[in-house]
């Protein structure tokens, strides 16, 4: 009989949504499009899709701490956090976090929806500002990395200044997202580590624009890691993917939404 052979696996903690653009799925397809086994513990049922969320049931704390507990034999190398909704939910996450130090992780603060409705409740901020010390990297984009550090960002610079002002308070690295900052031509992120920033930048795309992007791009960066790369190329290699995701994009019904296969011939028919 025949050795079977291992794959890594990687951890998201995370809202369900219905669209399949973002949330745990949009992190599940990315996971598998760059080789690695993902396991999921979900903290909410969302209705949504691009156009807005319709509902949000939160999932209570002890089924969450069930699901975390459920993945762990999987041997997950890497996990992120996405949509926490509520101090409960996130103190479950936190002790997790602190019982496995050894699995990296990645936060993406997810704080409003495109469509503006609110995906972590007031009342929770403060307790993502316990999580936020036990990341590896953060990947706020730039209206979370106006609400976690008290400052604007408007331009590079902004993003410059605010992604060390972020590692000051939270002393993890930073991926400051630009792409909500309006009239640059290409859309560039800052990561700053403490030793050394650098700027990534892609072309924008017209009408690329697609729902769940900052959810894949940090599933990227968590697959990467999983796959035992080192956070700087972790993170390029993440940049390279969610571009290529965006400019292969395609449309489903009336959305367009994101090609995380895009290396693979045959997503598109």
């Amino acid at each position: 009989m025949s050795r079977r052979p291992n794959v890594r696996s990687a951890l998201t903690i995370a809202g369900s949504d219905s669209g399949g653009g973002a949330g745990i799925q949009a992190d599940l397809k990315t996971f598998a499009a760059l080789g690695v086994h993902g396991v999921s513990a979900i903290t909410c049922i969302t209705a949504q899709n691009p156009g807005g969320v319709l509902g949000i049931q939160a999932c209570s704390p002890t089924i969450l701490e069930q699901q975390l507990e459920a993945v762990v034999p999987f041997g997950p190398r890497a996990m992120k956090t996405g949509m926490l909704f509520s101090r409960a939910l996130i103190d479950v996450v936190v002790r997790f976090v602190n019982e496995h130090p050894r699995i990296k992780l990645v936060v993406d603060p997810v704080m409003i929806a495109t469509s503006g409705a609110a995906l972590l409740k007031p009342s929770a901020v403060s307790a993502l500002k316990t999580l936020l010390p036990l990341a590896a990297i953060m990947t706020p984009n730039a209206p979370e990395a106006e609400a976690l550090s008290g400052d604007v960002v408007r331009d590079i610079e902004d993003q410059r200044r605010v992604a060390r002002t972020l590692f000051k308070a939270f002393g993890c690295a930073v991926l400051l997202k630009g792409g909500h900052l309006k009239g640059a031509g290409d859309v560039a992120d800052i990561f700053y580590d403490g030793d050394g920033e650098f700027l990534l930048t892609a072309p924008s795309i017209r009408g690329g624009g697609a729902h769940g992007t900052g959810c894949t791009l940090s599933a990227a960066v968590v697959a990467n890691l999983a796959l035992g790369q080192p956070p700087e190329e972790a993170v390029l290699r993440a940049k390279e993917f969610i571009t290529g995701a965006i400019a292969e994009g395609a449309k489903a019904g009336r959305y367009r939404v994101l090609n995380p296969f895009w290396r693979r011939p045959g997503w598109v028919a």
